[in-house]
């Protein structure tokens, strides 16, 4: 993957000369920060508050029974925080898992079609797929021929409706979203570094103020995994687990490394994505449909926000994947309190937590002057919400902003230079 300096900011030599490798030489506590604390908790925060209701939808359209929801939902969570903590200790890059989005959403219109036993062979078909696909290499080698300017275009085009989703929560409803603005603009004049966290403080004060929690269904209750057998049928292998794979891959790992890339990093392809495939082989039988590389709330805990100095952000994977393994530890508990949280306030801090990375996405697009119109395809597709073939917008920003860069720049034969 190519190198590039993380948005907005200009980092330091790192220990050990590789840029966004963490500072290896000191002792590891020296690189915790509160800022990091918050990133991680709010990446948290908008993972169960949004794609934890297409689970949850899934497991309805699926008639899963109580304890088959409370596994899968054990199983993502403890999937997610493993992969968050094991790799970015690993590493020393805050790599952010989750679980596949698009991958959920395809299953809410398809597992009421098969038996859970056949949806968990199809887990595992895709789950396998990744694994080989991410640790022989292939998928990175094909990442690193994708121009720069196209994936910072991507990721602008994937961070622009939580850009706009602030203030359309503006006009749903103003108190909140306008505390929370106030609270970040106030702060970040002063200290980049506590911005979010302040405008969080200040957004939970004003929903409290307002009455606006609501808690009915918050019970303390440890989660209990429930293994199923798989059963293997051509259909669900078909029509769940191949799909499965593409979107997994297309929408969510490429676009989780693409984040990073953009960020500064150098993720190394055949660790991060193998290794989540291979947890999602492993958790599978329990439910996890996918664990993959995560792209919203990766930004939010490889950027500026996070900590100023890029060396020092990978403990924000670490703190998100405590609070996933927290989550995942007490089930349905911590998603009842998590769903449970208004959704302006989500909006808002979600919003001001990724302007700093919608920002450098855009500078990273329009950047190289040879780029500019293929990274605006991408952009403009990535950001329209396109849906073709239950894949998602990303996926497909990323294909046509290319095809207009090899148009627009590959010389017809006989053409001068």
């Amino acid at each position: 993957m190519t190198n590039r300096p993380a948005p907005g900011v200009a980092p330091a030599a790192p220990a050990t000369g590789e840029p966004g490798a963490g500072t290896r030489g000191g002792p590891w506590w020296g690189d915790l920060s509160v800022s990091a604390a918050v990133a991680g908790f709010i990446a948290v925060v908008v993972s169960y508050s949004g794609p934890m209701v297409i689970i949850l939808a899934a497991a309805e359209a699926g008639r899963l029974s109580a304890g088959q929801t409370a596994s899968w939902v054990w199983a993502v969570s403890i999937g997610s925080g493993l992969t968050c903590l094991g790799l970015s200790l690993w590493t020393r890059q805050p790599v952010i898992t989750a679980w596949s989005t698009p991958g959920a959403a395809l299953l809410v219109s398809s597992l009421d079609q098969f038996t859970f036993g056949e949806a968990v062979a199809a887990y595992l078909l895709s789950a396998l797929a990744i694994t080989v696909v991410g640790l022989t290499g292939i998928f990175g080698k094909l990442m690193a021929t994708i121009p720069a300017p196209l994936v910072s275009a991507m990721l602008a085009g994937i961070l622009f409706s939580f850009g706009v989703g602030l203030f359309d929560a503006v006009a749903a409803t103003p108190l909140v979203p306008l505390v929370v603005f106030a609270a970040y603009l106030a702060v970040k004049r002063f200290s980049a570094r506590y911005a979010v966290l302040c405008a969080l403080v200040a957004g939970v004060v004003a929903v409290a103020a307002t009455g606006g929690f609501d808690m009915a269904g918050v019970r303390l209750e440890i989660a209990r995994p429930e293994w199923t057998a798989p059963e293997f049928g051509w259909a669900a292998l078909v029509g769940i687990g191949i799909p499965m794979f593409v979107v997994t891959m297309a929408s969510q790992n490429a676009t989780g490394l693409g984040v990073l890339q953009t960020s500064g990093y150098t993720p190394d392809d055949r660790k991060l994505v193998g290794v989540t495939g291979l947890v999602s082989v492993l958790l599978a039988p329990f439910g996890s449909h996918a664990i993959n590389l995560a792209a919203i709330t990766a930004a939010i805990c490889t950027g500026p926000e996070a900590h100023t100095d890029p060396r020092k952000r990978w403990p924000a994977g670490v703190f998100c994947g405590l609070f996933y393994l927290l989550i995942g530890t007490f089930g349905a508990t911590l998603v009842a309190l998590f769903t449970g949280l208004p959704g302006e306030l989500v909006a808002a801090i979600a919003g001001v937590a990724l302007l700093g990375a919608l920002m450098g996405g855009l500078k990273g697009a329009m950047d190289d002057a040879a780029h500019r119109e293929a990274a605006l395809v991408t952009l403009l597709v990535t950001a329209s919400g396109l849906t073709l073939f239950g894949i998602g917008s990303a996926f497909w920003g990323l294909i046509l902003g290319i095809l207009t860069h090899v148009v627009l720049t590959v010389r017809r034969r006989g053409a001068p230079g």
